[in-house]
């Protein structure tokens, strides 16, 4: 338990660094501080807040994270996967309403990780997740469109419908300079690094685009023209006024944010764990994700998670160690303070194009189309998800995706039970028990149950051995393979046991040992049967058989 709960960055301090992998770790964390940039200020702008929220929330989530986490390189920050999240937050109960969401799923996220849940959030199912990402990356590419054609539309409802109508009744003032920048900067954001691999493409286009509109002074919505100055402080930490109500009306998207961020979180690390053949701690990276949350959300950030295009970055520059995470952030840190109030004359449709990419490389659309080829329970969440995501809410989407894996999983499971019966007047079910040389009388009928006999197979269970149509004298219900049983499980038992005893038959439970005796007790089986009728071995029951024949 110490080591699962002790920051990665601490034990590694413990171990030594060298000073090779300390001169990589600066270098890495040096230009994924210059990829960040660009990526923290349209994300915050995507998600309906100013610019500086999304530099601050890189800053301190970034700090925290690297100081903090469970991961050797895992790099903190906003991300493209909150943009739906905080823009409805924020249209609907402003920027107050986003800090105390964030605050409160900050706290949420520790309680995932102390209660050790980690392991839990990776089974949640890929199609579930392809699905909301995929409806992620659409809506991204939706929320661009104003500024990629340079439309100049004020007010841009936020319902996906409503948008593209307004957009299609508007696209008769499309702003061809616009155009003309939003694609050479995703041409410059996409192939740059094949020509100059240490230096982001994105920056290229901003800086390349920011000269040419000043230069030339190009007819194009700017930062400054849309949020003014981009102030370069970090500022006091703020708690803004909290209530019961707000907490009521928050715990939705609050739950939402903490969910989606331990995801994200979770599968950047185990991405960057096979990129480097390293192991992280998962509870710990959760605990790290939490207070990041808090803390940025203090100061006016936006939520923050694993950012797994920048932890990538981190990683294929050299990055193997914490510090490159931290170094990142005190790069934008310096940047905010010098440089920054020169970003509000950076052009809209410039960040138009780099969202554009970000919203390509979410899509996923290889594994989307893959799993539309697969097996139809996992095509059914996939879409559902999707177009929850795409047409209602994320929150919605993430709920009713989580409730459906969970009915389809319970259907699996409850079809992976098997219930197998012999009996010397039926013969008996794939010669199931003729390697064991069984000898079972006449009068007796045998079940054997393979698999766990919880709440979703437990009437398939009562069903089956309740509804046979020989009338023996002896039942045995053999549960060697049965490696769990639920409330609902013992009922059924129960309800078998008293169904049989009122016809005068009598049933012997085989395959019993002691913890599972243990358990029968505490679920007060033997108030409806014998306790010596309820044994550990086969060769017992079929001779307790003979006796009550």
């Amino acid at each position: 338990m110490r080591k699962e709960f002790t920051p990665k960055l601490f034990s590694l301090l413990k171990q030594g660094i060298s000073k090779e992998t300390l001169t990589k770790d600066i270098l890495s964390g040096l230009i994924v501080g210059i990829v960040a940039l660009p990526l923290a200020i349209a994300f915050a702008i995507a998600s309906g807040v100013s610019p500086e929220k999304g530099i601050l929330t890189a800053i301190i989530a970034g700090i925290i994270i690297s100081t903090f986490g469970g991961s050797r390189v895992q790099i903190g920050g906003p991300t493209g996967a909150f943009i739906v999240i905080v823009y409805g937050i924020v249209q609907q109960y402003g920027t107050d309403g986003l800090t105390i969401a964030t605050f409160m799923a900050g706290f949420i996220i520790i309680g995932f990780g102390l209660a050790r849940l980690g392991n839990l959030l990776k089974y949640i199912p890929y199609s579930l997740i392809v699905g909301f990402t995929s409806g992620i990356a659409l809506i991204i590419f939706s929320t661009q469109i104003n500024d990629f054609f340079g439309l100049h539309i004020e007010k841009v409802p936020a319902d996906f419908i409503d948008k593209w109508m307004v957009y299609f009744s508007n696209f008769d003032r499309i702003n061809w300079y616009a155009i003309a920048i939003a694609i050479a900067t995703i041409f410059i954001t996409l192939y740059f690094q094949k020509l100059v691999k240490k230096v982001p493409g994105s920056i290229v286009a901003i800086l390349l685009s920011t000269l040419a509109v000043v230069l030339f002074d190009i007819p194009v919505d700017t930062i400054e023209s849309n949020f003014g100055t981009i102030p370069n402080k970090l500022g006091l930490p703020h708690v803004p006024e909290v209530n019961f109500e707000t907490i009521k009306a928050l715990i939705q998207p609050a739950f939402a944010i903490a969910i989606l961020g331990s995801i994200e979180s979770l599968l950047s690390a185990v991405v960057s764990d096979a990129m480097i053949g390293g192991k992280h701690r998962t509870n710990m990276e959760l605990v790290a994700q939490g207070a990041a949350n808090i803390m940025s959300s203090l100061f006016g950030g936006i939520p923050a998670t694993g950012a797994i295009a920048r932890t990538a970055t981190n990683v294929k520059n050299g990055g193997r160690t914490p510090i490159a995470g931290i170094v990142h952030a005190i790069v934008l840190l310096a940047i905010m303070l010098l440089f920054v109030p020169y970003a509000k004359l950076i052009p809209m449709p410039c960040l138009a194009g780099i969202l554009m990419v970000v919203a390509y490389h979410m899509s996923e659309w290889k594994q989307f189309k893959s799993i539309l080829k697969g097996n139809r329970m996992d095509v059914i969440i996939l879409l559902t998800t999707f177009f929850l995501t795409v047409i209602f809410d994320l929150v919605i989407a993430i709920e009713i995706g989580i409730v459906l894996s969970s009915f389809m999983f319970m259907k699996r499971m409850s079809e992976s039970v098997k219930i197998k019966g012999f009996s010397s007047e039926i013969g008996n079910d794939e010669d199931l028990f003729d390697e064991e040389m069984l000898d079972i009388p006449k009068g007796v009928i045998l079940y054997e149950i393979n698999g766990p006999l919880f709440f979703g197979a437990a009437r398939q269970f009562q069903e089956t051995i309740t509804n046979t149509h020989f009338q023996p004298k002896v039942i045995i219900i053999r549960m060697r393979y049965v490696p769990l049983i639920d409330a609902t499980g013992y009922q059924s038992i129960k309800e078998i046991i008293k169904t049989y005893k009122a016809r005068k038959i009598k049933v012997i439970i085989s395959g019993v040992g002691k913890d599972l005796r243990k358990d029968f007790e505490k679920n007060e089986v033997f108030l409806c049967i014998e306790s010596e009728l309820v044994v550990e071995d086969i060769h017992t029951a079929i001779k307790k058989a003979k006796e009550n024949l």
